[in-house]
């Protein structure tokens, strides 16, 4: 099987400092490509200089570049400016990670929503997918995006923790869905259990969010207690399980749809 991660924070200071030895694992796990995300600046920068160091080939790492809301308050017209730039390096794949997080609001929310406005506007412009957080905020999330849904190539909200009538509207817009650890989670994660059916398939990503929502069902756990791509095959059995699929099919279409939203190279 072939896994493709959409979500690897690798710039994480937990996962930088090892991050050769996390690759060969991801590798032997059966995860052939990562998209490296980018929260600001300075991580998007990051994160395209990881895939220009570690991946001479250019097949197996990728990265976004944004403007996660929790730093929307850094948000100005140079900082669209150098995202522009950003943008248009070739292993950079989408703009994001953009939102909006009414749960922690360490932006104003006026900030987060012009921030997600600009970045929508530059997806747009330079015709790339959108890499999106959302936290308590689905139905404003929806209504920034209708007016620019048409536009756009296509969107994924990553991590979806939602219930069944936020899914419903991401889906009637036409958006992406990714799946983290978080439905590995016997505390907060069960209701994700039976929406998992509703996805279709073409519309499915899986994700780490490494090093953050380490599988709670992963046995044995890891003695540094952080997540890695790796793991992505926890994540593989339980949304598998709860679709009632083989995990291979579930590989196989998730990969596939990995491949087409961010314009992957087969391997």
């Amino acid at each position: 099987m072939q896994l493709i991660d959409i979500g690897v924070n690798l710039t994480h200071p937990s996962l930088a400092r090892e991050r050769e030895a996390i690759l060969e694992r991801a590798r032997a796990a059966g995860v052939c490509q990562m998209v490296l995300t980018g929260t600001s600046l300075e991580e998007s920068e990051k994160a395209l200089a990881f895939c220009r160091e570690l991946d001479e080939g250019g097949t197996q790492l990728f990265s976004t570049a944004g403007v996660h809301p929790h730093d929307a308050d850094q948000w100005s017209a140079d900082t669209a400016r150098q995202l522009r730039a950003l943008l248009g390096e070739a292993p950079v794949r989408a703009v994001g990670e953009c939102g909006l997080d009414f749960n922690r609001d360490l932006s104003p929310r006026a900030q987060q929503e012009k921030a997600l406005e600009e970045q929508l506007e530059l997806a747009v412009e330079l015709q790339m997918p959108v890499f999106l957080h959302e936290r308590e905020a689905g139905e404003r999330l929806l209504a920034i995006l209708r007016p620019f849904r048409d536009h756009l190539p296509a969107a994924v909200v990553h991590c979806f923790t939602g219930e069944k009538a936020t899914l419903y509207g991401y889906l009637d817009l036409d958006l992406h869905i990714g799946i983290t650890g978080w439905i590995c989670d016997e505390r907060r994660g069960t209701h994700l259990h039976p929406l998992m059916r509703d996805i279709p398939a073409g519309r499915l990503m899986l994700e780490s969010d490494a090093p953050y929502l380490l599988p709670r069902s992963l046995r044995p756990k890891p003695k540094s207690g952080h997540n890695e791509p790796a793991f992505l095959t926890e994540v593989l059995r339980e949304v598998a399980l709860h679709r009632g699929e083989s995990q291979e099919a579930l590989a196989a279409h998730t990969t596939a749809t990995a491949r087409a939203f961010f314009g992957l190279p087969a391997r």
